[in-house]
C-alpha cells in the first residue's frame, strides 16, 4: 500500500537548515554539514546523473527510498531555495507537487521532473501527489513546516530521520511549534554508521 514518507537529515539540537537560509544559502549557515554524510554515496550520484560511489548500507537505504517513491510534495520555502541549485535538470526525475499562496503555471524540467504548484493546502497537494504517484509512496521533500503540517493532521505515515553527530545552534528546527499535544512515535529501524545514525519511526496508533 503506498504510503507518505518523510526523509530528512538532523542536526543532534533539532535543525534541519542552519541560519539565513534562502535563495542562494539554501541550507543555511552551515547547513550543509548535515548532508555530507550523502554526497559521496553511489545512489545519490546515479540521482543527480553522476558516475561511481560508495556502495554500502547508507547507498542502499536511500536507493531503497528513492525506488519506492513516485512524486513528492514540498513547502514553497524548499522550492525557492533549491530551484536556481537544483539547475535545469533536478534530481526528483517525477513529479512535484509544491505548497504555495501563490497561483503558478506548472513548470517542466528535464529529466521528468516537473513542479506542480497548489494553492489550495497540503491534503490537496497530498492527494494529487498520491494520484500522481501510481501506487508508489509519496515522499515529503522538505521542509520543516510541511512535515509538521502532515504529523499534526495524522497523515504522515513514515518518517525517517538522518540524525547528523553536530550542533548547529540555531536555523530551521523540524519540529519548531507542535502544540501542547503529545505525540508519540515508534522505532521500527535504527541504522548506525560513522557520521549519521538512520532512524525510522512511525506515528504510534
Amino acid at each position: 500500500m503506498s504510503k507518505v514518507i518523510a526523509d530528512i537529515s538532523v542536526s543532534l539540537d533539532g535543525f534541519v537548515a542552519g541560519p539565513h537560509d534562502g535563495p542562494g544559502n539554501p541550507l543555511g549557515d552551515r547547513g550543509d554539514r548535515l548532508h555530507q554524510w550523502v554526497y559521496g554515496l553511489a545512489s545519490w550520484r546515479e540521482m543527480h546523473g553522476l558516475e561511481g560511489g560508495e556502495r554500502n548500507q547508507d547507498a542502499d537505504l536511500m536507493g531503497e527510498t528513492w525506488s519506492r517513491t513516485g512524486a513528492y510534495v514540498m513547502g514553497k520555502r524548499m522550492f525557492a531555495n533549491g530551484e536556481e541549485p537544483w539547475g535545469e535538470e533536478p534530481p526528483f526525475h517525477g513529479p512535484v507537487f509544491v505548497l504555495t499562496h501563490t497561483p503558478r503555471e506548472p513548470l517542466v524540467k528535464k529529466g521528468g521532473t516537473t513542479f506542480t504548484f497548489v494553492t489550495d493546502g497540503v491534503e490537496r497537494a497530498l492527494a494529487r501527489a498520491r494520484e500522481a504517484a501510481g501506487g508508489q509512496d509519496v515522499s515529503v521533500a522538505g521542509g520543516g513546516q510541511v512535515i509538521q503540517q502532515l504529523v499534526k493532521a495524522g497523515l504522515l505515515d513514515e518518517l525517517q530521520i538522518h540524525l547528523v553527530p553536530v550542533l548547529l545552534g540555531g536555523g530551521v528546527r523540524l519540529f519548531e511549534d507542535m502544540g501542547p499535544e503529545t505525540i508519540e512515535f515508534e522505532t521500527t529501524r535504527v541504522l548506525a554508521s560513522t557520521g549519521v545514525t538512520h532512524l525510522t519511526l512511525r506515528p504510534a496508533k
